[in-house]
């Protein structure tokens, strides 16, 4: 297929950028839309105008929104096509977030007593804090930070050495669901700020200072996303 060289991907949609796979990057721009809300939760989702839009085939369009509809992120119905997910309803927000304050905390001490320099550099760099230290980014894009939490959080559980809640938690896609009730750079940012402190606590070995930490992250995002629902 002979596709014209395209702009790099944003939030306000548009062409996109040919890379080694695109369907990774057709991914990437409906993720970003999905994530900013310029995709609505609930809307339909029509794959000929993302063809038009993104000036690529049907394919990449229906493998990409295949892939979001396995992480829970679009729904697809027989006869009627594809939509994005609708919201979480407060119940929903308030069950996953038991849910989390139950389990990653103490997977956090349990991380934190297995710790290791190897360990630690992953976490270091999936928590997203050193691309704001070397400045590459003045912040980070949004919908890029949902996937880094996620990656962040799932791999605090892997060190937890806990397989079953390690699964439990990815199955909720909690990350995607709960980054899509705002978008908001403070959400980012302090996020950021949070995840400095579990790592300081990973770095000195601490099980009680990172069981600390990982509450309060938890707790603090339930706060800042609670105000959707007012």
């Amino acid at each position: 297929m002979n596709l014209p060289s395209l702009d790099e991907p944003n939030l306000a949609g548009g062409r996109i950028q040919r890379s080694s796979s695109l369907v990774e990057d057709v991914y990437e721009a409906i993720f970003a839309q999905l994530m900013s809300l310029k995709i609505a939760p609930g809307s339909r989702i029509t794959v000929d105008s993302l063809v038009k839009e993104f000036n690529v085939s049907h394919t990449p369009i229906r493998e990409a929104l295949g892939r979001l509809e396995g992480e829970g992120l679009v729904l697809k119905t027989h006869l009627i096509g594809y939509r994005a997910a609708p919201q979480i309803t407060k119940r929903r927000f308030d069950e996953l977030y038991e849910l989390r304050l139950l389990l990653e905390p103490h997977g956090a001490a349990k991380a934190a007593a297995l710790m290791d320099e190897v360990k630690l550099a992953q976490l270091q760099e999936s928590a997203g804090v050193m691309a704001r230290r070397e400045g590459k980014d003045e912040r980070l894009r949004y919908s890029n930070f949902a996937r880094q939490d996620a990656i962040f959080h799932d791999k605090v559980m892997e060190f937890a050495n806990n397989e079953l809640v390690r699964e439990t938690l990815a199955h909720q896609h909690t990350h995607f669901h709960i980054f899509r009730l705002m978008f908001h750079s403070r959400v980012t940012e302090e996020a950021l700020d949070e995840h400095e402190a579990i790592l300081a606590a990973f770095a000195a070995a601490d099980p009680a200072a990172a069981e600390q930490a990982m509450r309060r992250h938890i707790e603090h995002s339930r706060d800042r996303l609670l105000l959707t629902f007012d």
